[in-house]
């Protein structure tokens, strides 16, 4: 196994992201295409999306086993459940008081709107229902685009701590980058998403499998305190 090291920001070399299209047909080829989100229905989704904040992947499939076990994995039966019930059932993703009120907000907001019927949701316009979305307390952009993105199946690009740490270490490069700009991790969410959207077409199967392979590089070589630099796919970008 290869040892791991602490990584240390380049100083000569740039990403830019023009090549970006380059950079996705890299990762493809290392890790194939990663069929993410993991969930056997719309609504599985939407509730990962918000149970996955600030807490591991690991622990949002444990909170939704326990209410599909639970038989409590549906808009009607999670609108039903009291708080108490709810945030037990939830408790392994962590903040689950908070995380279960944002839940069930979510699913008011679900039968207010549409009835419950997620087809319904689905039929809306994107940037209409993002808009709306955003309004929810508790849900934030990055979990509005993937619902949007990986529950309903429109083009919008996630942007996430895996994005920003690993474009950030490459010092990506892009068009109307201000005099003196901040730091990119700094960058506001939807700055970092237009360096994308720019460079590629919508397209729901590319949006998704792209941000999946930056997860799946975030987890495997470019870890926060840790990088494995030398056997990344992207190592010749450094």
């Amino acid at each position: 196994m290869k040892s791991l090291k602490r990584f240390v920001f380049p100083k000569s070399r740039r990403l830019n992201a023009n090549r970006l299209n380059e950079v996705y047909r890299n990762l493809y080829k290392a890790f194939g295409p990663q069929k993410w989100w993991p969930g056997e229905s719309p609504f599985e989704i939407m509730v990962g999306a918000i149970l996955t904040q600030n807490t591991s992947w690991a622990n949002v499939e444990k909170a939704i086993r326990n209410l599909k076990q639970a038989r409590k994995l549906s808009p009607p039966a999670i609108l039903k459940l009291k708080d108490r019930k709810l945030a037990e059932l939830i408790r392994p993703s962590g903040y689950f008081n908070v995380k279960a009120k944002r839940l069930k907000i979510f699913v008011d907001f679900l039968f207010k709107k549409f009835g419950g019927d997620i087809r319904l949701m689905a039929r809306v316009d994107g940037r209409a229902l993002r808009v709306e979305l955003l309004q929810i307390p508790g849900i934030g952009p990055e979990t509005a685009d993937s619902i949007l993105l990986y529950a309903l199946g429109k083009p919008f690009f996630v942007i996430d701590a895996y994005t920003k740490r690993i474009f950030a270490r490459h010092r990506l490069s892009f068009e109307s980058r201000p005099t003196s700009p901040p730091r990119l991790v700094d960058l506001p969410y939807s700055a970092w998403q237009e360096i994308f959207t720019r460079h590629f077409s919508p397209d729901v199967s590319l949006y998704n499998d792209f941000h999946a392979q930056i997860v799946r590089l975030g987890k495997t070589y470019c870890k926060a305190s840790v990088t494995l630099c030398s056997a990344c796919p992207l190592a010749k970008y450094l």
